[in-house]
């Protein structure tokens, strides 16, 4: 006796890969899959388009500032502002020939230092690369040393993006006072916007409601160094101070001084603010360069 031949079923290949046999399925979808499009999830296993799909629908995490949560916890930014100003300054050390006494025979140091009637001169870009500049070893270890403290906590919650404005923005800040307050100095170092971070993570503090006396001692400590030493730019310290933590309060709380309600909204307030503050910083610069001419 003869049995019928059974119909055979198609074998089933992955979705993604034609060329590929496979007996499993998404648990999610049903399509087959092979092992290497498959993911594990807390029921069976799902393929990749699933889990993007799942990740596309998930809100993304946002800090207390409101930038999103960056995946790494590396503080890019900070490590880079660090080996920023080590280049710069192995640069000025090379043509020097000294690594204590840099500024001596150095033509980077010549043509970047802040010296206000060049800036007016057309040498705008002083105004910048001064913050990347330091006077001996020393002085470029304390603020690296502080960047690197005080930089990394504040780029986790502030975001890089942010982090990065809110740095320059004192930048700008410390530059715009020299241009204004000490028009014959030649002023060079990251101490201004290092004094901007230091007003950011306080202001950071009391949003989290955090005590913030150390930091506020340590301001005061540094801001009373900076008038009892000769040589130390007091106004460059002092205007990096304010630009930082004006930056920083535009961040965290002048989207609820305002009212706005949604994140949407309270981001581009903060956005808003940094920009009004950047503008203003250059404008007290160009001013202050007019008068000078």
């Amino acid at each position: 006796m003869v049995n019928p031949r059974q119909p055979s079923t198609p074998a089933q290949v992955c979705v993604r890969h034609a060329d590929r046999r496979t007996g499993l399925s998404c648990t999610r979808c049903g399509r087959p899959a092979c092992p290497e499009c498959l993911r594990p999830a807390s029921v069976g296993q799902h393929c990749v388009d699933c889990v993007r799909a799942d990740q596309r629908g998930t809100p993304q995490v946002r800090t207390v500032s409101g930038s999103a949560a960056a995946r790494s916890s590396v503080p890019f930014v900070t490590y880079t502002l660090i080996a920023l100003n080590i280049l710069v300054y192995a640069v000025t050390a090379a043509q020097s020939r000294s690594v204590m006494e840099n500024e001596r025979g150095s033509a980077l140091f010549v043509d970047w230092v802040m010296y206000p009637p060049a800036v007016a001169g057309g040498d705008w870009f002083r105004v910048i690369g001064s913050g990347f500049l330091h006077y001996g070893l020393i002085h470029l270890l304390l603020n690296m040393f502080a960047l690197y403290i005080v930089g990394r906590d504040i780029e986790l919650v502030l975001g890089r993006a942010r982090y990065l404005a809110v740095y320059l923005i004192s930048l700008l800040g410390g530059s715009a006072a020299v241009m204004l307050l000490a028009q014959d100095s030649l002023t060079a170092g990251a101490s201004g916007a290092v004094y901007g971070l230091f007003g950011a993570i306080t202001v950071v503090l009391i949003r989290l409601r955090q005590n913030p006396n150390n930091m506020l001692i340590l301001i005061a400590i540094n801001v009373f160094i900076s008038f009892s030493l000769p040589g130390i730019s007091l106004w460059g310290h002092l205007g990096g101070l304010a630009a930082g933590t004006l930056a920083t309060l535009g961040i965290m709380f002048l989207p609820a001084w305002v009212r706005v309600r949604t994140p949407e909204r309270a981001r581009l307030v903060g956005v808003f603010a940094l920009a009004a503050l950047a503008v203003a910083a250059v404008a007290v610069i160009v001013l202050a360069a007019v008068s000078l001419r």
